[in-house]
Formats: structure tokens, sequence, C-alpha cells
């Protein structure tokens, strides 16, 4: 809670706040504090000047940064109206948070009046004390200005949890501690406070007086107020306007500027707007949390820098003394070399220290006053904070992005003294790198799988100053067998196709230049995408002892086809082991476990048409001819549609699964690589290697779905029609490779759908047998 401390102080006065209130760009500052920084602008500048000659729209009009520079970007500490001539140059303030503001122009008139109610002189011009934006204030003045009823509870919640005793809130500089609360006036006094603004006569003779701390009990209890308009006092908000972001009355509809905005329910935007800040704070809880982490990391590293230079210095001085005295003045030098890395390494590693604690500090407070923000039950006032409070958990969140937790310096000494050269060397005696090149490391956030292909990204460590001449990616066969190379060469990502569903497959990568070998990577667990309901198979890895057939995926391959439902993240987790990582299918997070393809273009037949991202097919022939899927499958149980967009005059298309190697210029089936079922308006048969099968009444029309199942686990491939099995399980024992297929004419024209689940029926079935 401490941390959260700096949220809820004026940055004028660096006191809490006192009836903030809400400046269009969102920060808050106290009502006092505004009237003390107002401005009075000359006549040319007033809103009503500018409405009247029609370059104003809205009731507060943000004045041009280069007619109005009030802070100096050399920090001079003075502030000038530069297109102002008749504004002199007015030094500026430095408030107790140390931000800048700019003094009144003139002294405040004397008034009894409230600070709320007293006017505001006209052409007023108020600057934020924060983002440096100026506005120009309406005859409204600052009452125009929403105040930040949520702010208010937070404070008073922070006051009472710290149990600090309650202050006057009238006394003008240091407040004094009050004696007694009036429950009609809702504010604390002091004793020379109540006799001269709370006499016990006249009107206020009927007020009753209470403990402070009997007042802070009833003043918790107390209803909250409700929230009014500001343009119409008398009505309470109840809507949200989308387009402005505020929170409206009905007047404000019915004859207001929002007659013509969009509208939502208060309740659900704030609704809305509570689930957005939970989620932007969990996001920046993680990166909290990752700091904190790195933290100790950087701390550890101080330890084992100062460890490791001990070592090194031993090392050095045993061989410095093993040579003759001519050494001894060089080695003073070498050793003020090794001081100064040691240096150089502490200085970077500390200043990050004290960068990322300043850092979190933040963060941590941002979070707290979030989590207090979210606690509040009243729309309007949470609505008129949230989204300045989202932007800023975002902004907070992108700013430990990638790199920020990433240390700046390695620990170890990269030294290696050579003592061989002879006595007539000595002089030239110096440091050498180590000229093996680093352990590559591993880009999880570039990594991915999809189907049976994956796709790997690795680089050498940030702080590496050995050139790598190229890279070794080794893979076993997933079943636990020997690593095999599959890869050599400069580049640094690769993708490995031919990979089997639903299995496990590890991988490593080492780099080499002419001087040798590094060490191995950590070793990646990676697994293919699987089907809940597969067993376990034994089965042959793809290709033999030769390598992967790989490509380097670009940002223009097409290779991938990832679906809209794959979002370019990282599935990549660390296991338990400290030399492992694990790859999760991408497939499991996404209630998928099945596979996403489309037609592939590259194996079709050249009269095939595509469309809608090759998954809409047709034919510029009256002949048939193939198209195949993307994928191929070998293990586990899958399920695919295609939905008749164009049927005309009775043809007979085919579905089902081939071969890689299928004839494409004759209907599906008439050859012995593929396993086919063709239908027409009222009946279909089961094909293979030209052999028709198993006639079935009930056929086909524009509109209708045709359902594949090819369930590799009992080598069974079984087809359905508008969700109904089409007659009997169509083929038994198919295994090996298989890849969707289609075959039609200009007469047909399907769309394929894919990520689908088994039909229910199917899955009751199984469960019984």
């Amino acid at each position: 809670m401490e941390e959260m401390e700096e949220e809820l102080k004026c940055p004028v006065c660096g006191s809490f706040y006192r009836e903030p209130i809400i400046l269009p760009c969102f920060h808050n500052i106290c009502q006092a504090c505004a009237r003390n920084i107002l401005v009075q602008t000359p006549e040319s500048e007033s809103p009503q000047s500018r409405r009247a000659s029609g370059s104003g729209v809205s009731d507060y009009d943000y004045l041009d940064l280069d007619k109005m520079s009030l802070y100096s970007e050399a920090d001079s500490g003075y502030g000038s109206y530069g297109g102002f001539a008749s504004a002199p140059t007015t030094p500026c303030q430095k408030s107790p948070n140390g931000v800048r503001v700019f003094p009144p122009a003139m002294p405040p008139p004397a008034t009894h009046l409230s600070p709320a109610l007293a006017p505001v002189p006209r052409n007023s011009c108020i600057t934020c004390p924060q983002c440096h934006r100026s506005l120009i204030l309406d005859d409204r003045g600052l009452r125009g200005f929403p105040k930040n009823r949520v702010l208010e509870g937070v404070i008073d919640r922070y006051q009472q949890s710290k149990a600090a005793a309650l202050k006057c809130q009238l006394c003008e500089k240091a407040p004094k501690e009050a004696t007694v609360m009036c429950e009609q006036c809702d504010v604390f006094y002091c004793d020379p406070c109540r006799l001269r603004c709370h006499p016990p006569r006249g009107p206020l003779a009927k007020h009753r007086l209470v403990p402070p701390a009997q007042g802070r009990v009833s003043r918790r209890l107390s209803p909250r107020k409700v929230s009014t308009c500001t343009d119409h006092e008398l009505e309470n908000h109840s809507m949200y306007c989308v387009q402005c972001k505020m929170p409206v009355c009905y007047q404000c509809l019915e004859e207001g500027k929002h007659s013509s905005h969009e509208v939502k329910a208060l309740g659900a935007m704030w609704k809305l707007h509570k689930s957005q800040l939970s989620q932007a704070l969990n996001r920046l809880s993680d990166r909290a949390k990752e700091a904190k982490e790195f933290l100790v990391q950087l701390r550890n590293m101080v330890q084992q820098i100062q460890e490791n230079s001990v070592e090194f210095e031993a090392c050095l001085v045993a061989q410095c003394d093993a040579l003759i005295d001519a050494l001894n003045r060089r080695k003073a030098q070498l050793l003020g070399r090794v001081n100064k890395e040691r240096e150089h390494k502490l200085k970077v590693v500390r200043d990050q220290i004290s960068h990322c604690t300043v850092k979190l500090r933040q963060t941590t407070g941002l979070m707290e006053y979030c989590l207090e923000v979210i606690k509040e039950n009243d729309p309007s006032g949470f609505l008129q904070i949230s989204d300045a409070l989202i932007r800023r958990v975002h902004l907070t969140e992108d700013q430990w992005g990638k790199g920020t937790l990433t240390p700046r310096m390695t620990t170890d000494f990269d030294l290696s003294l050579d003592n061989s050269p002879l006595l007539q060397s000595i002089h030239q005696l110096d440091f050498v790198q180590m000229k093996i090149p680093a352990t590559p490391i591993l880009q999880l956030e570039e990594c991915c799988t999809h189907n049976n292909s994956a796709t790997l990204s690795w680089k050498q460590p940030p702080l590496s100053t050995v050139p790598a001449e190229g890279y070794i990616l080794e893979l076993d066969d997933g079943n636990g067998g020997q690593f095999r190379e599959v890869y050599v060469g400069k580049e640094t990502m690769c993708t490995v196709d031919g990979l089997h569903f639903n299995s496990t497959y590890n991988a490593r990568i080492k780099a080499f230049n002419k001087t040798g070998v590094s060490q191995y990577s950590k070793t990646l667990v990676l697994q293919t995408s699987e089907d809940t309901d597969s067993e376990e198979q034994t089965v042959p890895f793809p290709v033999p002892s030769e390598r992967l057939p790989l490509r380097r995926m670009s940002p223009f391959s097409s290779t991938l086809n990832l679906q809209p439902s794959f979002p370019r993240r990282s599935y990549f987790d660390f296991r338990s082991s400290p030399h492992q990582l694990s790859l999760h299918s991408s497939l499991q997070s996404l209630n998928a476990l099945v596979a996403w393809f489309a037609f592939d273009p590259g194996s079709a037949h050249s009269d095939i048409i595509f469309s809608n991202d090759n998954l809409t097919v047709t034919c510029s022939s009256y002949d048939d001819r193939v198209v195949l899927g993307k994928t191929g499958f070998s293990k586990g149980i899958h399920y695919w549609e295609f939905t008749v967009d164009r049927y005309d005059n009775h043809p007979d298309p085919a579905f089902g699964v081939a071969r890689i190697d299928v004839m494409k210029d004759v209907m599906l089936g008439k050859d012995d690589k593929a396993w086919a079922m063709y239908v027409d308006n009222n009946r279909s048969w089961f094909m293979h290697n030209n052999s028709h099968t198993n006639r079935t009444e009930g056929g086909i029309t524009k509109g209708a779905t045709i359902g594949v199942l090819l369930d590799l686990n009992r080598k069974t491939l079984t087809f359905f029609i508008n969700d109904a099995q089409q007659g009997p399980i169509a083929f038994e024992n198919v295994e090996g490779l298989f890849f969707p297929a289609v075959s039609l004419n200009r007469n047909v024209q399907v769309t394929l759908h894919t990520g689908l689940p088994v039909p229910d029926c199917y899955s009751s079935r199984a469960s019984i047998a």
C-alpha cells in the first residue's frame, strides 16, 4: 500500500488530493491547486471568440504548442507565452513532487466563497502539470470538470489503513489535528477553524458535531453520493457516450452535444471497463513478477562477477609469477585491465539494478492503485478514469517489453592469458579472447508448431563477441532415439516438415567456427498436434538417416498456413529440469486437438480454381479433376467437412483421401492411390482402384454437407452426409500417409471446413467399443 502513495498525491501541492477534478487529459489535480495555476489569456484566444469565428468545436480548446510554451526545453525554470505579446515572461515554480507549475498571472481576488463557487477570471487557461497540455476554460470554469470520487474513496481508505490522525480540512498551511466533524457539512474542523467557519449560531446551530473517529465511521457507512451531470446539475448519469468516453444524462442525449453520438448502458460499460482493466492488470502483474525474478538474477550476477574476478585474478597472478622478473611490469598492467573490466561489469549491472528497481516500484504502485480503483462500486466515477488507467497499464506493460529483462552484461571474463611466447615476446603479451563460439540461445517467442511441422529459431548470446560461421540443428526420431543432424548452415530459423502427428521430438542446436564447436543449447521438447482419443503407437521416423526437408520461414512464406485461430506467439515453456524446454502443441490451448489446413495449389490439377484463401475450389473443365489438402495424416483421428456451394446438372463429385502421387486427371478412386465416396443427387458409392461398392440411397444438393472421418487408430474411413453416416464403414485396414482429397468438375463448387471435432454419434460408438 505504501508504494501506492505516489498515485494519491497532487502533482502541484504534493499532498493527498483534496476535492480532485479530472482534466480532459485524464490527469487529476486538486480543485484549489487548479485555481492557483490558472492563467488569464488574451481576449482573442477565448472560447467565445473561437466559436464566433467558427474555429472551435468543443467546450475546452487545447492551445497549440507553438502558441504557448510554458516549460523551457533546457529546464531553465522559466516559461513564457511565446505567441502572446500581452503576456510577460513569468518564472515557473516547482511543486513538492518536482513538477513545474505555472504561477497565477495575478493574485486571486479576495473572496469569502468556497473554491468551487468562487468566480474564475474571464478567459482563463489551465495547463496540466503532468502532461503539460494547455486548454482554455469555458464559462463554467472549473465547475465543468468532473470530480474524481473514486480517487477520493481510495485516498480515504488509504488514510484509514494508515491509521493516521484526522487533520482539519480548512487549515491553509500545516493542517492541525481535527477535533470535531460536522455530519451535515461532512467537514473535519480543528478548534480555530470551527470557531471561524462553523460558529454555533444561526443556521449552523442545528448541525450535529461529532468526534472525528465517529465521523470517519459515519462517512464510511453513509450512502455514496449519486453522480450528477456537469452540464445538467439536476440530472444523474444514466448512459455512457462511446464517442466522448464519458457518462452522460438523458438531457445530454435529448438536447445536448451527445444527441447524435453512440451511447451504451452505464452498467454494461462499467463492467466492460472493469474487465479490461483487470485483464491488463493481470498481464502487468506477470511483468512485475518477472522483474522481481530478474532483480534476483542481477544480484546473483554481482556476487558471481565478484567470485569469477577473484578466481581469474588468482590464475593471472600465478601465471605471471611463473615468468621471469621482466613480466612483473606487464603483470601490473594486465591486473589493471582485469580490474577495469570488473568495475565496468559491476557498474553496468548495478546501473541496471537501480533502473529496474525504480521501474518496478512505479509499476507496483500503479498496480496497487488500480486494484483499489477496481473495488469501487460507482460506475460513473470508475468510467471517468478507467480509460486513462487502462492506457497507463498498457504503457507500463510495454515498458517491460522485449529486452528490458535481459542482462546487459555477462558474468564471465572471456579472457585467456597466452604464456607460450618466448622472453623476447614478453612486451607483446596481451589477453586473447576464447575462440570457440558461445552456445546458441533458442528464441522461444519465434518458435511455433503447426500440425506435423515445427519452426525453430535461435540466436547468438547478445554479449558474445566470437562470431559463428554456422549452426547444426539435431533432432531425435520422435521415440527417444539417437539425435541426427537435420540442418547445417548459416541461417538462424528453419522449419522441419514431415513429422508425425501426436509425437514428441527432442531438438538441440550448436554453433561452430574454424576453431571448434560450441556446447549444445538446452534440449527442446516439442510435440506435434494430437487428438484426445488417439492411442499410443510406435511409428518409425518418417525419413531415413538423411536430413529432413527444411525450409527457412520468411514473412512471405505460405508454407505455414496459420489459421486466424492461431495467434503468432510462443508455445514453449520451461520444464522442471534446467536443461530442457517444452513445446506444447498450440492446438491444445485453443480447443482444437485437430488439424487446420487448406487445399494445396501446388499439387492440384491446373484446371482447379481456388478462392477464399484456398478453402473454396471449383474447376474450369467438364472432366473430373483432383485437388489435395496441404496436410498429410499418419496417426490419430481426423474429421473435416465439405459444403456444396454450387451443384448444377447432377454431376458426381468424389470425396475422400489419397496418396500424394494420386492421378489428378480422373475421378478420385479410379486408381489404387485413392479411397473415396462419389455421390449424385440420389445415391452414393464407395470406390477404390476403380471398384464400386456399397450403393446407398441419399444424394446431395446445393447446401449439402459431406463429412470425412479418417480414424488411423482403428484404420477406418467413414463418410457422412448432412451429419448422418452414409452407409457402413467405407474402408478398413487403411494405413500410411493420407491427404484429404476431392474430385469435381465445373458444375460443382465446394468449401472446405477443418479443425472440427469428431461427430458425437461416432464418439459414442467408439466409447462403447
